[in-house]
């Protein structure tokens, strides 16, 4: 895949790549973490409500959501996910004790620093529609912990995600007894999903890395195919404090003779991918030179494009997402189900492309630029380091013609919390900062303090709860009367986009 025909030739299909040459323009002249192409016209205002929501509440049943609770108490008990101990050993531990349940299904692995859950959502989709069954774990939730381990599209059942930790419960005792540190929070949700999918069974599982990739709980797969989105920085002290050192951590999920399939990177973070893809044999495939995106406009409840891909051209896709950001997740998530399927390499054919339209047409990204209300708009996106704020800022401009942005913002302490409100203060009017319940939440008047010497202190309100949050925003944007196009937006970490979402009724 690495070889790209010349402008003037033409492909194995006979088909002119003079226009898939603007592709290369394109992705080597973008902003790689802004990820935004200008193409298309506007609409005033995306007019298509909210997707119906995969997000599960609490489950109705009394004793189910007890025995949830029970779990989720077990959980929480343990190391959590800000606390780690880099390290495979307890979670190859606990599945050699299942009987390597991860080893009974190809897996699609991804990693990357934005991106990663609406894509394996996208990848999720694309198998479902060849007919494969598919689980997907993706981290963190929104809403509710069951949302991270899906099978077919669908978060599991809180009863099936109960039964899941009962019977490898006693497998956890026996690793935490044998080992320095017991199984974490995360390494336990992770053996949980590798035996759910081998017990569904399924077809396929799209597996999410919860931080970096060498040492992360997920990375005991052998995954066929690597993909790795956008490069930024975020968990610096992780993780390193440059891409390219970041991508040294996260390429450690590419296995030898894998296909990577590349989202276009900061060069740094580009050259070690490619150094350490040479060293395990593995073939690369290049957004903005195998694949990417030929052209993209907007269109009422998100965007139709069309991609050029491993085997070819599919156009006439509708993705009801927001941003060129997802249209290039969307680019990245069919090269990866191509190279799933050996397109490029063993099967000469591209992909039914009527089955990837439908496909695309039915994606949700809970928390993604969703709108959630209407009269004033409300759209939540869970934006929480400085190159998704900017993402998002970049999308707001362009999906809506808002005459008047309200922000609502709570974030995690840890995080470059000025990076998120500098790439925030142009579109944003007036700015409303709360304080999500996460004990890893920055204190609202710690980051109302940062926010005045960006916004001003007149621009920048403080309410600590989430829901006076809210409704000061709501109110702030009607001032201007109801045919303003005065919008709301709330965003800093996926809990508060979660806590929001409940409190708006969307789950």
């Amino acid at each position: 895949m690495s070889e790209t025909p010349q402008s003037g030739e033409h492909d194995d299909d006979g088909e002119s790549v003079d226009d898939f040459d603007a592709i290369v323009a394109n992705e080597t002249t973008r902003d790689p973490d802004l990820a935004v192409i200008e193409a298309g016209s506007r609409t005033l205002r995306a007019q298509a409500g909210p997707p119906e929501g995969d997000v599960p509440g609490r489950p109705e049943d009394p004793e189910a959501d007890a025995a949830l609770r029970a779990v989720e108490a077990e959980l929480a008990d343990r190391w959590g996910e800000t606390q780690l101990d880099p390290s495979t050993v307890r979670i190859r531990a606990l599945l050699d004790l299942l009987g390597d349940p991860q080893r009974t299904y190809p897996s699609i692995h991804i990693t990357g620093t934005n991106g990663k859950t609406s894509t394996a959502r996208m990848i999720e989709a694309l198998l479902g529609a060849f007919d494969l069954r598919t689980g997907r774990y993706t981290s963190p939730h929104v809403q509710s912990v069951t949302e991270r381990i899906s099978l077919d599209g669908a978060p599991i059942p809180a009863e099936r995600f109960v039964e899941t930790f009962d019977d490898i419960k006693p497998y956890i005792g026996m690793v935490d007894a044998d080992q320095e540190h017991r199984l974490s929070y995360f390494e336990v949700l992770t053996g949980m999903a590798y035996a759910a999918f081998a017990d569904a069974p399924v077809d396929a599982a799209v597996v999410e890395v919860g931080m970096g990739g060498t040492w992360d709980a997920t990375n005991v797969i052998d995954a066929g195919v690597a993909v790795i989105t956008p490069i930024s920085l975020d968990h610096t002290d992780r993780l390193g404090n440059t891409p390219g050192e970041i991508a040294g951590e996260k390429s450690g999920i590419i296995k030898d003779g894998a296909t990577v399939v590349l989202a276009q990177q900061p060069v740094d973070a580009a050259q070690v991918i490619l150094k350490k893809a040479a060293e395990r044999d593995a073939t690369v495939a290049r957004e903005g030179l195998e694949f990417g995106v030929l052209s993209r406009e907007i269109a009422v409840g998100g965007q139709l494009m069309t991609l050029r891909g491993l085997g070819g051209e599919y156009g006439e896709i509708f993705l009801p997402l927001h941003g060129a950001h997802q249209a290039h997740n969307a680019a990245v998530a069919l090269a990866a189900v191509e190279a799933f399927f050996g397109v490029g390499s063993t099967r000469p054919e591209p992909l039914d492309a009527e089955r990837v339209r439908k496909a695309f047409a039915a994606v949700t990204s809970p928390g993604r630029m969703e709108v959630v209300r209407r009269s004033p708009t409300v759209v939540l996106d869970a934006a929480h380091n400085p190159a998704g704020a900017r993402v998002a800022a970049e999308t707001v401009g362009e999906a809506f013609d808002f005459s008047r942005l309200i922000g609502v913002v709570s974030t995690s302490a840890n995080k470059d919390v000025r990076g998120v409100l500098e790439a925030l203060e142009p579109i944003c009017a007036e700015l409303v900062v709360t304080q999500n319940s996460s004990h890893r939440a920055m204190d609202a008047d710690e980051l109302a303090a940062l926010a005045v010497e960006i916004f001003g202190d007149e621009r920048v309100q403080v309410e600590p709860r989430m829901d006076d949050a809210i409704e000061a925003a709501i109110t702030l944007a009607e001032e201007e009367g109801e045919f303003s196009g005065a919008g709301v937006l709330v965003t800093g970490s996926v809990m508060t986009v979660g806590e929001a979402r409940l409190l708006l009724k969307r789950g």
